[in-house]
C-alpha cells in the first residue's frame, strides 16, 4: 500500500470512529432524556427545586450547551442557579463538545468524500474502503468496550481521568452540599447515562462492522466477475 492510501484508510477509519461517537451521544444531549435521567438520580431532592423550576433550569443549560449562546446564566425565583465558577466549567464543556462535534464534521467529510471515491473505482478500491471503516468501527468497539470494564469497577477514577484530560485543575472540582451544577446532574446521573452512551457506541460499532463486512463480500465478489470477464483475465 502506497503511502498515500495508507493515510487516506487511516482518516477514514479515523472518521468512522468519531462518526459512532457522534451519533451515539447526540440522543443524550435531549431534555427528554435528561429528564428521565434526573429523576432517577433525584436531582430535585438534591436541588431542592420544585418539579416546573428543575426543568426550566436543566432546559436552559441544556439549551445553552448545545445551542449558545454559553451564558448559561439561568435564575429561579430571580436567584442564579450557576456560580460564576460553575458557569465557566461549563463553557469549557461546551467548547469540549463544539469542537468535537467540529471534528465528527469534518469525519463525515472524508467518509463520503471517501465513498465517493470508491463507488468510482475498481473493486479493490471499495474493498480498501470498506475494510477502513469495519477497521474504525473494530476499534470502537473494542475501545468502549474496555472502557466500559474499567468503569465499571472504577467510574470515579475514569471520571477523574477524564476530566484531568480535558479540563484545567481545579476548574471542575465542586462542593455537593451547595454546588447546583453537581445537585442538577448528581454521580448516578453520570454512571447511567456513560452506561448507556457505552452501549450505544458498542451497538452502532457491531452494526457498522456487519454492514461493512456484507460491502466487502459484495466488492469482492465484483472484483472476482470483473477479472475473470477481463481481457487479460481471458
Amino acid at each position: 500500500m502506497s503511502p498515500t492510501l495508507g493515510i487516506a484508510s487511516f482518516a477514514v477509519g479515523a472518521a468512522t470512529a468519531l462518526l459512532l461517537m457522534a451519533l451515539a451521544i447526540a440522543p443524550f444531549l435531549t431534555p427528554q432524556w435528561v429528564a428521565f435521567e434526573q429523576d432517577r438520580a433525584d436531582a430535585a431532592a438534591w436541588t431542592g427545586f420544585t418539579p416546573a423550576d428543575l426543568r426550566s433550569a436543566t432546559d436552559a443549560i441544556l439549551a445553552d450547551l448545545v445551542l449558545g449562546p454559553p451564558d448559561f446564566d439561568v435564575a429561579v425565583n430571580g436567584a442564579p442557579v450557576l456560580s460564576e465558577a460553575e458557569r465557566s466549567h461549563m463553557r469549557d464543556v461546551r467548547g469540549v463538545f463544539a469542537g468535537f462535534y467540529a471534528a465528527a464534521t469534518v469525519g463525515l467529510v472524508v467518509v463520503i468524500a471517501g465513498r465517493v471515491a470508491a463507488r468510482a473505482s475498481r473493486s479493490w478500491t471499495r474493498i480498501r474502503f470498506w475494510r477502513a471503516v469495519r477497521g474504525g468501527a473494530v476499534v470502537t468497539a473494542a475501545g468502549i468496550a474496555v472502557a466500559g470494564v474499567i468503569a465499571a469497577v472504577a467510574f470515579d477514577a475514569a471520571f477523574e481521568v477524564f476530566h484531568r484530560l480535558f479540563f484545567a485543575a481545579g476548574t471542575y472540582n465542586f462542593d455537593p452540599r451547595t454546588a447546583r451544577l453537581v445537585q442538577l446532574f448528581p454521580d448516578a446521573f453520570w454512571s447511567e447515562t456513560s452506561i448507556a452512551v457505552g452501549a450505544v457506541i458498542f451497538a452502532l460499532g457491531i452494526a457498522t462492522i456487519a454492514v461493512a463486512t456484507r460491502r466487502l463480500r459484495s466488492a469482492a465478489d465484483s472484483g472476482i466477475v470483473a477479472g475473470a470477464l477481463s481481457p487479460v483475465a481471458r
